[in-house]
């Protein structure tokens, strides 16, 4: 970046995702993502009063990232419920693959470490979890009207399934550098669906 970015507070956020989707909260130093966006120590201090306060920010970005994504997919009605969902781990898999499966889900990476992570921190996660969970909940309802699914299926517990399992998805897959294990994950979880 620039040392004349125009926003700044922008760019430390961004490099912040950057970082903390490849090495995780507790490993990532500020100086790496200073040095990154290319601005001095103290305008960090300036936008934030914390590398907590910084991790707060990185999460929110990235949890308004995310939300965006999963609505352009799971509320994509030219598509049928389950075709949303497909499309969504078949831009998941690209965008990791776009990055040499360097970068993970920042819920994930957090998730691991959170025994370490400030105790808000954990909040955020199960909060974020959760929205992901009602709003593939809402897709797989969906699905079910559609007669995509049995009328019995339990949607909530599918979406929280299908997230759990997600996750193990994606750390497997930069533990191989290789979509394998999204492919596989997505590939029985559709396969296990009521029909």
């Amino acid at each position: 970046m620039p040392r004349d970015d125009p926003d700044t507070r922008a760019a430390l956020i961004r490099s912040g995702l950057e970082v903390l989707t490849e090495q995780g909260f507790t490993v990532s130093g500020i100086d790496g993502i200073l040095k990154r966006v290319g601005v001095p120590k103290g305008s960090f201090y300036y936008y934030f009063d914390s590398k907590e306060a910084f991790g707060r920010a990185v999460m929110e970005q990235y949890g308004a990232y995310f939300a965006a994504k999963l609505e352009r997919h799971l509320d994509d009605d030219s598509r049928s419920p389950l075709a949303r969902l497909e499309a969504f781990v078949e831009d998941a898999t690209a965008g990791m693959a776009r990055h040499d499966y360097r970068r993970g889900c920042l819920v994930g990476n957090l998730g691991q470490e959170v025994s370490s992570l400030p105790e808000g921190y954990r909040q955020w996660l199960r909060a974020t979890l959760a929205d992901w969970q009602r709003r593939l909940s809402r897709c797989l309802r969906e699905a079910q009207g559609v007669g995509e699914l049995a009328e019995s299926a339990d949607c909530e517990r599918l979406a929280e399934a299908f997230w759990i399992g997600w996750e193990g998805a994606v750390m497997r897959a930069r533990l191989e550098g290789a979509p394998r294990p999204l492919e596989t994950f997505i590939a029985i979880y559709m396969q296990g669906l009521p029909r």
